[in-house]
C-alpha cells in the first residue's frame, strides 16, 4: 500500500463530503497506463453512509442516477448497496478537472470486517492488490497487514513445489476473481497477468515482508534467477498446510472445518481453539478454493445487480460495454 497524495489525478475530494478513509485502486497505478479515457477508481470509507449519501446528494446530485431522489435518496442508495450488493455504492463516469472517476462508498465497520475477516470478499480481494492512500483516519493499512499475510497463505495453498515471485503475486492477484461472474464475459482474459507483471515492484514492496517471514519459519527459500525477479520453493508437507491454514481468518476457517472436520486444542492461554483436519495438502487447497470461489461468485453477483439498480440502465450499459471492449480485445 502506497500513502501520499496522486496530484497528476487531481482531488475529488474537494467536491464531496468529508471520509474516513480513501485510496485509489486499479490500473490507475499501472506504471504503463497511457489510456487517459480510464476512469480512476476511488474507495471512500464513511462512518455513516446513509448521512453521508445525504449530504452528497445535495453537493452532487449529478453523481447519481436521476431517478434516486425522488424514490428514496440516500436511504434507497444505502438500503440496495447494504441488503442487494456487498455494501458498496459506486457512482462511475463522474467528471471533475476534465478527468472521469469513479467511486465506491463503504461502511468503515464494513470494510475494517471484510479485511479482517473476508465476509463477502469483495473489498478485501481489492485490498490485497495495490491501493493508493490519501485519507486513512482508521490505520487501514496496517489493519491490512492481516489480508495480506492470510492472501499469501491463501495463494502459497495453491501454488506448485517451485514457483518464481510474478507466479506468487499473480495467484495472490486471483484469488478475487475466482468465481468472479465478469470474468465469463466482461473482464480482459489476461487480467490478473497484467496486474502481476505491471505492478510487480509495488507488489514486491506489499508482500515482502510476509515472504521473508515464512523464508524465516523454513516454508520457502529462495534462488536466483539470474533477472529481478527470484525463484521460491517451498516445503509442500502437512505440517507447512496446517500452518498456511491457521493463518487464513476464522470464517473461511469455519467453512473448511465443516467440509474436512476439525479438532479441538487449548492454546497456550488455555483457550479452546479449532483446527481444521488436514488429511492431505491438495484436499486443504481445493476445499478453500470452492469456499472462496464461492463467495466471490455470491458478492460479484449481488454488487453486479446492485450497481445496474442504482447507476440506471444508460450508465449500466454504458460501464458494462465498455468492460466487454476490454475482454473482447484480449480475446482476438
Amino acid at each position: 500500500m502506497k500513502s501520499g497524495n496522486i496530484t497528476e489525478h487531481g482531488n475529488l475530494l474537494k467536491v464531496l463530503p468529508p471520509v474516513d478513509f480513501c485510496c485509489i485502486y486499479g490500473s490507475t497505478l499501472h506504471p504503463n497506463n497511457h489510456d487517459k479515457s480510464s476512469m480512476v477508481d476511488y474507495i471512500l470509507g464513511v462512518s455513516n453512509p446513509q448521512q453521508w449519501h445525504t449530504e452528497n446528494l445535495k453537493m452532487n446530485g449529478d453523481h447519481y442516477a436521476s431517478w434516486i431522489v425522488p424514490l428514496g435518496g440516500a436511504k434507497l442508495v444505502t438500503d440496495i448497496a447494504d441488503q442487494i450488493g456487498a455494501g458498496v455504492h459506486f457512482n462511475p463516469f463522474v467528471t471533475w478537472n476534465d478527468e472521469m472517476y469513479k467511486y465506491g462508498v463503504v461502511r468503515m465497520k464494513d470494510l475494517v470486517e471484510d479485511i479482517l475477516k473476508w465476509e463477502s470478499f469483495y473489498l478485501s480481494g481489492r485490498f490485497q492488490k495495490p491501493v493508493h492512500i490519501i485519507v486513512d483516519n482508521a490505520d487501514i493499512e496496517n489493519l491490512n497487514s492481516v489480508n495480506l499475510r492470510a492472501a499469501t497463505s491463501a495463494a502459497l495453498l495453491l501454488l506448485p513445489s517451485k514457483f518464481t515471485e510474478e507466479d506468487l503475486y499473480a495467484k495472490i492477484c486471483s484469488l478475487s476473481y475466482m468465481g468472479d461472474l465478469r470474468m465469463l464475459f466482461a473482464e480482459d482474459k489476461n487480467k490478473v497477468k497484467k496486474i502481476a507483471q505491471g505492478q510487480f515492484d509495488l507488489f514486491k514492496a506489499m508482500y515482502k515482508p510476509f515472504v521473508e517471514d515464512f523464508a524465516t519459519k523454513e516454508l520457502l527459500r529462495f534462488s536466483s534467477s539470474g533477472g529481478h525477479q527470484v525463484n521460491i520453493s517451498q516445503d509442500c508437507g502437512l505440517f507447512a498446510a496446517s500452518s498456511l491454514v491457521s493463518s487464513l481468518p476464522q470464517t473461511i476457517r469455519s467453512e473448511m472445518g465443516m467440509k474436512l472436520g476439525e479438532t479441538k486444542k487449548l492454546n497456550q492461554t488455555g483457550r479452546v481453539i479449532r483446527e481444521v483436519v488436514i488429511g492431505s495438502r491438495e484436499e486443504a487447497a481445493k476445499c478453500m478454493q470452492k469456499v472462496l470461489r464461492r463467495r466471490v461468485m455470491v458478492s460479484s453477483a449481488r454488487q453486479a445487480v446492485a450497481g445496474l439498480l442504482t447507476v440506471g440502465p444508460i450508465n449500466g450499459a454504458r460501464y458494462l460495454a465498455k468492460k466487454m471492449q476490454k475482454a473482447w480485445k484480449s480475446r482476438t
